[in-house]
């Protein structure tokens, strides 16, 4: 073995490839709604494209810094994103749509602490699992500890409301520590208790009520709660295989909700047809194994914890914002990795896309086997 420090080329590659395509994408499926809302077709191409510079140059440093000196930063980066997330509940800081308070508006930009939430979880779930692997399978010092910071987390995140994003940071960090060693009886144990509060928080909340009853049957009420899935079948359905052609897509034409965001997938369907679909869900899996295969040659702990965290946290949301727009799970808000517009996602997605390519540099390389 030796190490190498060259960055993964795959992973960088399909990184700027999926971001390139996400702005195209971005641009044909916002163009008619942002010149009827703001005059300006380019409206939402314009912001996502500086954002796209941004992101890549934050990649470019990030990936360039040891991610040894970056543990330093674990603990003061979870306080600061503990700090946000209480602030954008606080009147007069946090800004308000769609009935939840989950951004701080910077001048004409919008911050989402969740997203940068995310990846501090990771970072600091890395830090701590290298420091004390011995002690991950007691349950006073390997267990508890992390059940309280992510409680503390996930609590600030469902006031605001943003159960998609509770979730999500709540899976990653019991696969990790799973992956760590922890007890599967205390995991088995947390989710039998946090059963009862998720049911608590979906089924009491009509909103969410409505979209589980619309999974089950989104026909029972197609013009109301059933709406969006099936606009998404609409979409990949005119898909067919190669799709109507970029830029001709029917169903964002303000029939597809949220066709920019959530639902781009959709219109890459339509657009594309199924062999658009195939291509983007196959980059998404060879970055996928390409990062774990980062994780498994990484020279120590936190850089094998780190990678496998973060290969975890894009995967998990590209898998769920397809499975949603394609009707196999409830209808939740997560971005699609690289591709949805939204300028924190992005941002925050390719830093870890640059924190992967740090660990990558670092691999330990079996002698005569490339990259």
């Amino acid at each position: 073995m030796e190490q190498r420090k060259e960055f993964d080329t795959a992973i960088l590659l399909l990184a700027v490839a999926l971001t390139c395509f996400g702005v195209v994408m971005v641009y044909s499926s916002s163009s008619i709604m942002a010149d009827r809302r703001y005059a300006d077709g380019f409206f939402f191409l314009k912001r996502q494209g500086i954002f796209a510079i941004i992101g890549l140059a934050a990649m470019a440093l990030i990936m360039r810094i040891d991610y040894h000196h970056l543990r330093r930063l674990a603990v003061p980066l979870l306080l600061l994103c503990t700090a946000l997330l209480v602030a954008v509940l606080l009147p007069g800081v946090g800004a308000q749509a769609g009935g939840a308070s989950r951004w701080i508006r910077l001048g004409m930009i919008s911050v989402q602490p969740a997203e940068l939430a995310k990846i501090a979880l990771v970072l600091y779930m890395a830090h701590s699992l290298a420091k004390k692997q011995e002690k991950i399978r007691s349950f006073t010092f390997g267990f508890i500890p992390y059940m309280v910071v992510l409680a503390v987390l996930l609590l600030l995140l469902l006031l605001q409301p943003d159960l998609g994003s509770a979730l999500t940071m709540g899976a990653v960090a019991m696969v990790m520590l799973l992956v760590a060693g922890t007890r599967l009886s205390y995991l088995f144990s947390l989710v039998i208790l946090a059963a009862p509060f998720l049911y608590f928080a979906v089924m009491n909340v009509d909103y969410r009520r409505q979209r589980i009853l619309s999974f089950l049957d989104p026909w029972a009420d197609p013009s109301n709660s059933g709406f969006q899935i099936i606009q998404s079948w609409i979409a990949f359905g005119t898909g067919g295989l190669f799709g109507n052609g970029l830029g001709e897509g029917k169903q964002k034409l303000f029939f597809l909700p949220e066709a920019h965001t959530d639902f781009i997938f959709s219109v890459v369907g339509e657009e594309l047809g199924f062999a658009g679909v195939a291509v983007v869900a196959t980059m998404f899996l060879i970055l996928i194994l390409r990062g774990l295969r980062a994780s498994l040659l990484a020279p120590d702990d936190f850089g094998r914890y780190l990678a496998f965290g973060l290969t975890l946290l894009i995967g998990l949301e590209a898998f769920v914002n397809m499975a949603v727009v394609m009707g196999m799970v409830p209808t939740k808000g997560l971005a699609l990795p690289f591709l949805s517009y939204g300028g924190t996602s992005l941002v925050t997605t390719l830093m870890a896309v640059g924190l992967l390519l740090n660990v990558s540099s670092h691999a330990s390389i079996p002698r005569g086997e490339s990259r």
